[in-house]
């Protein structure tokens, strides 16, 4: 072990890697519950009678919330304590997810959703500070990371088998139920096991709150704009107007940002290229992951007819490949390579993976032969590119950041899954109905007809498959071109901060 390890072992807490176990179980609770409902939406439209126009809130209220809130979440953890705001989103999460599986109606259900998503942006950016501050030397680093690296990775595509399972076994509500459990598992974990380190800070900054309206509110407009792109059009007057405000407002914090004494979202967080690479990474392959998500999940229940168990079952070796990735291969190179030389093949073997997808058929599933290999081609490389990612873009930040670093983590991840669901949606929808209009003279019979939507539908979502590999493609050129930290995180001579670290080229 060098000087360097022996001396950040030196007043570790024994109980971190405990405390790494409920972390985890917190952080898969927040993933998950982004795609767990999607399964059991249709059960829950009928039975409260959720109009089809309205049924998309139970995902956008949820995603509102949560995406607007992130920055302002991290900042008050990193102020008011990351174990006390981890414990507080724990304790508000199981709330909103016990009101959700008792709604009658569809507002407690949305509103229950979007209390989720308040409670999800404190807990989530707080999950995360508190394995940066925890794990300080740079090998266990590395397999803390890693391991958190699958589950937040792995958490979508659990979602939908967990989502499956208990819609076909149990029944919808406990898709909202299930959280409680969750929760009080890592309830009981945070209060026996979690120590936050002592804090360095003499006093407690003003809180922003100017920076955080701003924020927010721009964050939940670009959430917006996009989720309601998907559901219109790109030219409909709200996601302009949206999209538009958006703009304006975040610029607007930025420029708040540069001049206010105590900001919501220092600069100096963001403006290091290495950890900004970092961030458009993240937030590029969630842009590609959530949509492949998507498409995958309708190829096989409306193409082929796969029951909600089997689909979720069919995502198993995407969880897998990332559970590889990430705790095999990223942590073993993480402390060796420097850590572009792990994202860049990662986000190229995830391409290849999407690009796999592309040869989808209307005729069979091809799933030994394209689905199976594709998820875990994309497994490895997501897992290996999204642990790097995640460790470079909270390492070496001040104590006081931690906090607001996880949470630009977190934003990147949500805007990227609003921006991916919209765009690759809508590419393929085109792609689908450009189809139906060029081989309408081939409908001859109703059968013709059935199988001309079907081959129309795979068709769009090979395209989007193909865009979806792209953006990968372009993670990697992103990480390539911004992340120039030249020594592995935690090797000998690393300095502890990227602006130190990583001079311009």
């Amino acid at each position: 072990m060098t000087n360097s390890e022996t001396s950040h072992d030196v007043g570790v807490d024994p109980r971190r890697w405990k405390a790494l176990t409920f972390i985890c179980i917190a952080q898969l609770m927040v993933v998950l519950d982004a795609t767990v409902v999607n399964i059991a939406l249709p059960d829950a439209k009928a039975e409260l009678g959720i109009s089809t126009s309205s049924q998309q809130w139970v995902i956008t209220a949820y995603s509102l919330a949560f995406g607007g809130l992130l920055l302002l979440g991290g900042r008050v953890a990193d102020a008011w304590g990351r174990r006390r705001a981890f414990i507080t989103g724990l304790i508000g999460f199981a709330a909103a997810s016990a009101l959700g599986g008792a709604a009658a109606n569809e507002a407690m259900l949305f509103g229950s959703r979007a209390l989720q998503g308040v409670f999800a942006a404190l807990l989530a950016p707080s999950a995360l500070s508190l394995l940066t501050v925890m794990f300080t030397a740079p090998k266990e680093r590395a397999r803390a990371f890693g391991i958190f690296g699958a589950i937040a990775g792995g958490g979508a595509a659990v979602g939908l088998l967990l989502g499956g399972l208990l819609t076909q076994t149990l029944d919808w509500r406990w898709t909202m139920y299930i959280n409680v459990v969750f929760a009080a598992i890592a309830l009981f974990g945070a209060i026996v096991e979690i120590k936050e380190p002592p804090r360095t800070e003499l006093h407690t900054t003003r809180m922003d709150v100017g920076g955080a309206v701003l924020a927010s509110v721009g964050l939940a407009l670009v959430v917006y704009g996009f989720s309601h792109a998907s559901e219109t059009s790109w030219s409909n007057t709200w996601t302009v107007v949206s999209l538009v405000a958006a703009v304006v407002l975040l610029g607007a914090f930025v420029l708040r940002q540069s001049r206010t004494a105590n900001p919501l979202l220092p600069l100096r967080v963001v403006a290091d290229r290495a950890r900004g690479g970092a961030y458009l990474t993240v937030g590029l392959s969630v842009i590609a992951m959530f949509g492949s998500f998507l498409f995958l999940t309708l190829y096989l229940q409306q193409a082929h007819h796969y029951s909600p168990i089997s689909a979720g079952v069919a995502f198993l070796p995407m969880v897998g490949g990332m559970l590889i990735g990430s705790t095999q291969i990223a942590v073993r190179l993480i402390t060796r390579v420097p850590p572009r030389f792990l994202m860049v093949p990662g986000a190229v073997v995830g391409g290849c993976g999407m690009l796999l997808l592309t040869q989808i058929s209307a005729d069979t599933t091809r799933y030994w032969s394209v689905v199976f290999p594709a998820l875990l081609l994309l497994g490895l490389g997501m897992g290996t590119m999204f642990m790097a990612s995640v460790n470079l873009a909270t390492h070496g930040v001040e104590p006081r950041d931690a906090g607001i670093a996880s949470a630009m983590v977190n934003t990147s991840q949500q805007v990227g899954g609003a921006i991916g669901t919209a765009l690759l949606n809508t590419i393929a929808a085109n792609a689908t109905a450009h189809f139906l209009t060029a081989h309408r003279s081939d409908v001859t019979s109703r059968h013709d007809v059935t199988r001309l939507v079907t081959r129309a539908m795979v068709h769009g979502q090979s395209l989007g498959f193909l865009v979806a590999a792209l953006v990968l493609f372009g993670a990697g050129i992103a990480a390539a071109v911004l992340v120039n930290v030249r020594s592995a995180i935690g090797a000998p001579g690393h300095a502890e901060t990227p602006e130190v670290a990583a001079p311009a080229a």
